[in-house]
């Protein structure tokens, strides 16, 4: 297996360990996909729940960017549910991981 399908593998383990569902592997793969390099980068690859200016990064080049969603309230408080489902005692929060809880809690599967 590939470096990128040992992390999908990864990914879809935290998704059950943490949030109790099983991946939809297609999506999960395409959402890994689509962050490119970026998965190989310690601090690129992960998320911090408690940075502001990356919360607004996530909404902003994720959400309304990736996803065509519209700016509003709604898309923050999305985010702030998806990583309390994650843990804020879990400092490893996976982008592909909560891009992809992102992408299903809008329901914006379509995006990919």
């Amino acid at each position: 297996m590939s470096k990128r399908d040992d992390l999908i593998e990864k990914y879809a383990e935290d998704i059950k360990d943490k949030f109790g569902e099983s991946a939809n592997m297609d999506l999960l793969t395409k959402v890994t996909i689509g962050l490119g390099p970026s998965i190989y980068n310690l601090d690129a690859a992960k998320v911090s729940g408690a940075d502001e200016k990356e919360l607004e990064t996530v909404k902003n080049n994720y959400l309304i960017k990736k996803l065509g969603m519209d700016d509003s309230p709604e898309l923050m408080d999305g985010i702030k549910s998806v990583l309390d489902k994650y843990g804020s005692s879990n400092k490893n929060k996976h982008r592909a991981v909560v891009y992809y809880m992102l992408c299903q809690h809008f329901s914006k599967e379509s995006a990919y």
